[in-house]
């Protein structure tokens, strides 16, 4: 996939200006335009995947698109579990990639045991 960023003067539906936002993901500068999603702005710039699920690592970025999901999160000045589809970049936004391994199984003793 080949990211391209679009003027927004070109935007049919809500013309916009072409200021810029810049964020950081995990320290390194990204350039985007106001009024982008976290998610859009990380796409626009070729970053598709900022999240690895727990039990294979694997890398997920956007899947819905639409806030169902989970796949997109990531955490924006300290806020874990943010949405990047649904947040909408700010000037200076410091975001961080999440990965969160599997929880142990915690062993109890079984109550039934010893009983008959």
């Amino acid at each position: 996939m080949v990211s391209r960023r679009l003027p927004a003067t070109s935007d049919r539906i809500v013309p916009g200006t072409e200021d810029a936002v810049r964020v950081e993901l995990d320290g390194t500068p990204v350039d985007g335009l106001r009024g982008q999603t976290i998610a859009g702005v990380l796409l626009g710039s070729g970053v598709l995947a900022w999240r690895r699920t727990s039990g294979s690592g694997k890398p997920r970025g956007v899947f819905c698109g639409i806030g169902v999901c989970f796949d997109c999160i990531v955490t924006v000045n300290g806020q874990r579990d943010v949405r990047a589809c649904q947040r909408r970049a700010s000037d200076g936004d410091r975001i961080e990639t999440q990965h969160d391994a599997l929880p142990r199984p915690v062993s109890e003793p079984d109550p039934l045991e010893g009983r008959s």
